[in-house]
């Protein structure tokens, strides 16, 4: 495995603990992006929090498993 492989698979990671700690700790900048706004408004803010916890640990699992797997 090259370093741009051990780059991507640290950067999901990184990203998923973000995202986890983001919903955990309710950070406000993070749920008022373009990006999270649409599902606020689909789940309310509670539902989008729930999805980007499980979202950042879908994350963090796809970048343990490529270490495990690859």
């Amino acid at each position: 495995m090259g370093p741009a492989e051990y780059f991507i698979l640290v950067l999901f990671i990184a990203l998923g603990c973000f995202s986890v700690v983001a919903a955990a700790w309710n950070i406000d900048w993070y749920f008022q992006t373009d990006g999270a706004r649409p599902f606020v408004r689909q789940f309310g803010r509670n539902g989008a929090r729930i999805f980007y916890v499980l979202l950042g640990l879908a994350l963090i699992a796809c970048g343990v498993a490529g270490f495990i797997y690859w």
